[in-house]
């Protein structure tokens, strides 16, 4: 399974899970259409920079701008949601992708719907045996169907592309949080929920559902560096786990600005993570503002052209 899979997961959960707006606490406007922004102000010595990226998406939309590259090459770290840099942390958290107590899909659906998922996965020729996969917890794979259904052969991570731009300039890359922490957010959701889930993922896979136009609209939105509407889709999108919005996405986004109040005095760094981290009266450019940093947007355009 490739690392970025899981990180490509959570950038769906983050486009799933948010509730109604409220009249009274309006959402922050973010009209600029832009994924880069420029933080500063209180009493930072020099700018850090934030950028929203898409955990998959065609190469040839793979773009770094020239205002990114700029900001990669004038700060000192990296800061993605995890630490892409990290092997050990990755191999190590490999047997906290299993469900707990044994549990495998087999005790979690009927015995039709069982067969249904083992069929689709066998006959896909899974990189991960079946017989391994259905004791991970059901929501990382179905990462696995999300990357299958790009429409192109080609398709990457924004954050690898971000971190081979970083290693030119020999920049440390760091995380937010930890693998073992996001493995363990999987645990809060009830597997039994996940798996049927996963069935309806398979089940619309390859058909015009209102949930692939959903997550066709989110990649233009994102295409189009469009926050408003990003948040716009996010609030309308339910993939049947948004009672989770708080401990899959605001508290998250808490803990990073908490971490990055920190950080930010210190050292000129770049974070990169999801876009839908950015936007809404709980993203982190609205967190920042309230700690009394200015965030401000940042051209941000890229030349049509293959990056890696």
């Amino acid at each position: 399974m490739k690392i970025f899979q899981l990180g490509f997961l959570f950038s769906i959960l983050t486009f799933s899970c948010s509730t109604a707006k409220k009249a009274e606490e309006p959402t922050p406007d973010l009209s600029e259409k832009t994924l880069l922004w420029q933080i500063s102000g209180n009493g930072l010595q020099k700018p850090s920079y934030l950028f929203g990226t898409i955990h998959l998406v065609c190469e040839e939309d793979a773009l770094l701008s020239d205002s990114l590259k700029s900001a990669i090459q004038n700060t000192e770290q990296v800061y993605f949601e995890v630490d892409l840099d990290n092997l050990f942390e990755i191999f190590g958290v490999i047997r906290q992708m299993k469900m707990k107590n044994d549990t495998t899909l087999a005790d979690l659906l009927s015995k039709v719907e069982y067969e249904k998922i083992k069929q689709w996965f066998e006959n896909k020729n899974s990189l991960l045996p079946f017989s391994m996969l259905e004791t991970y917890k059901p929501l990382l794979a179905a990462s696995t169907i999300m990357e299958s259904g790009m429409p192109c052969e080609g398709a990457v991570a924004m954050e690898q592309v971000i971190m081979e731009e970083a290693k030119k300039y020999k920049k440390r890359v760091n995380g937010l949080e930890t693998m073992a922490y996001q493995m363990s957010i999987f645990d809060s959701i009830p597997y039994k929920i996940q798996a049927q889930q996963l069935l309806k993922f398979i089940e619309e896979e390859g058909k015009e559902s209102d949930a692939s136009k959903e997550y066709d609209e989110l990649q233009q939105a994102y295409k189009d560096q469009d926050l408003d509407k990003l948040d716009d889709l996010m609030r309308r999108n339910d993939l049947g786990i948004a009672r989770f919005e708080e401990i899959l996405l605001y508290n998250r986004n808490r803990n990073w600005v908490n971490k990055l109040k920190t950080i930010l005095p210190e050292k000129s760094i770049i974070i990169a993570v999801g876009a839908g981290h950015l936007p809404g009266r709980q993203g982190i450019i609205s967190l920042l503002r309230k700690e009394g940093f200015i965030v401000k947007p940042m051209m941000n355009k890229g030349k049509k052209q293959t990056v890696i």
